[in-house]
C-alpha cells in the first residue's frame, strides 16, 4: 500500500451532443469535476462525476475545503474506510446530491488507482461476472423529437444490434405518448425492447393511467414515473402495473434503495455511480438488488458503468449516451450491439489532458498536498 500525497482537481463544462429534453427539464450543460490522486510511489488514479448544468461549483468547493484535505495521507487501498470517514465528515449535508457527487469523485479515483496498481481492469476487480453487456439507446428518444424521427432512430438501433431504445414520455395527453409508442412498436416489431422514462413527471393517478397504456404496447419498463422520494406511491403503482417500474437515478444512498426493494416498489434498479457516491456504494446496491432477484441497469455514465454492469451477475443492460467524447481518447467498444468492458487496468477511460486543460472552467482548478 501507499499513502495519497497529492490531489489535483478541476472541472470542465461539456455541451451535450444533442438537444436533450424530458418531462421536467432540458439539459443545457454537463459540469464534470475531474480528480487525479497520486500516491507516495507515484501511481495515479483519476476519478470524476457530473451534474446536468447546476451545482458543479458546490461540488468543487466541498472537495477542496472538506474532502480532499482528509484524503491526503490516507492509505490508498483503504477505500471503504476512506469513503465512510468522508461521509461522516459531511454528515450535516448527507444524504444528498452534492455530497454524493463529491464522494464519487474521490471514490472513483481510488478505484482507478487500485486497479492500476494491480494491473487489472475495473470489471474484473469489482467482480468479473462477464466481459460484455447488451446496450440500449436513449439519444434518439428525447421528448421533443417527432414521431417519424423516433421510428427512424429505433430502426437504426435495431439494425446496429442494440437490444432496445428508450423513449421519453410525458406529453400533455396520454394519446400523444400512445401514438408515438405505437408507431415505434409497429416499426421495430415485438423482438426489440422499448423502454419509457417519465422523469418523475406524473402524479399517481396519471401513472396508473399511463401504465395501462404502456402495457398495451409491450413496454419493457416505466422509468421514474413519480417523485423519487415517494416510495409508497411507487409501491402502489408496482402492485397495479403490468409494466416493470424502474428507479434509481434520483436516489443517493444504499438505504434509499433498500426501502424500495423491501417494499417491492421497483423491479429494475438504475443506480448511478456518481449520484450514489461512487463505485463502493454502487456495488453494495447492485448486490442488494441481486439478493432481491432484481436487475441492475444503471443511469448514464456509460464509460464507467460498462465495467460495473459487467462486474455483477445481475447487470442487465447499459444505457448508451456518449458523455465524455470531447475530453477522452477512448470510445465505448461496441460489437454487434454489445459493449465490451475495457481490458486496460483501471476504469478504462483514456483522458485527453490537453482537451481537459483547454476546457477547464476558470477558477475550478486546485492542487492539495505535496508539491501543491
Amino acid at each position: 500500500m501507499a499513502r495519497i500525497v497529492h490531489a489535483d482537481l478541476c472541472m470542465v463544462d461539456l455541451t451535450p451532443k444533442v438537444r436533450r429534453t424530458d418531462a421536467i427539464q432540458s439539459f443545457v450543460s454537463q459540469e464534470t469535476p475531474i480528480l487525479r490522486l497520486t500516491d507516495a510511489e507515484g501511481a495515479v488514479g483519476t476519478g470524476y462525476s457530473y451534474t446536468i448544468g447546476t451545482g458543479g461549483p458546490a461540488v468543487i468547493s466541498l472537495l477542496r475545503e472538506t474532502l480532499l484535505p482528509r484524503v491526503i495521507g490516507r492509505e490508498a487501498e483503504e477505500i471503504e474506510g476512506i469513503w465512510r470517514d468522508l461521509l461522516f465528515a459531511t454528515h450535516a449535508t448527507a444524504v444528498g446530491a452534492i455530497t454524493s457527487l463529491a464522494l464519487a469523485v474521490v471514490d472513483t479515483a481510488l478505484w482507478d488507482l487500485r486497479c492500476r496498481r494491480a494491473g487489472q481492469p475495473l470489471w474484473r476487480m469489482a467482480g468479473g461476472a462477464k466481459e460484455s453487456v447488451p446496450v440500449y439507446s436513449t439519444e434518439g428518444g428525447w421528448l421533443h423529437i417527432e414521431t417519424g424521427e423516433l421510428v427512424a432512430d429505433a430502426l437504426a438501433m435495431k439494425e446496429a444490434g442494440f437490444a432496445g431504445s428508450k423513449i421519453k414520455i410525458g406529453r400533455p395527453h396520454l394519446a400523444e405518448d400512445a401514438a408515438r409508442l405505437a408507431a415505434v412498436r409497429a416499426a421495430v416489431g415485438d423482438a426489440f425492447h422499448i423502454f419509457t422514462d417519465a422523469n418523475q413527471g406524473f402524479l399517481l393517478h396519471q401513472a396508473l393511467m399511463w401504465a395501462d397504456m404502456l402495457a398495451e404496447h409491450g413496454i419493457g419498463w416505466f422509468e421514474e414515473p413519480l417523485p423519487a422520494d415517494d416510495v409508497g406511491a411507487h409501491a402502489e403503482l408496482s402492485r397495479r402495473s403490468r409494466v416493470p417500474v424502474a428507479v434509481g437515478e434520483s436516489l443517493y444512498s444504499a438505504s434509499q434503495f433498500k426501502d424500495y426493494l423491501v417494499q417491492r416498489a421497483a423491479s429494475v434498479v438504475q443506480v448511478d455511480a456518481a449520484r450514489i457516491g461512487g463505485i463502493t456504494p454502487w456495488l453494495k446496491v447492485a448486490h442488494l438488488a441481486e439478493a432481491h432477484n432484481i436487475a441492475v441497469c444503471p443511469h448514464f455514465l456509460m464509460e464507467l458503468h460498462v465495467s460495473l454492469v459487467a462486474a455483477v451477475p445481475n447487470g442487465w443492460m447499459l444505457e448508451y449516451i456518449p458523455q465524455l467524447d470531447a475530453i477522452t481518447t477512448t470510445r465505448l467498444d461496441l460489437q454487434g450491439g454489445r459493449a465490451r468492458a475495457p481490458a486496460e487496468p483501471g476504469l478504462g477511460i483514456g483522458w485527453d489532458w490537453e482537451a481537459i486543460a483547454a476546457q477547464t472552467v476558470d477558477g475550478s482548478r486546485f492542487a492539495i498536498g505535496e508539491g501543491a
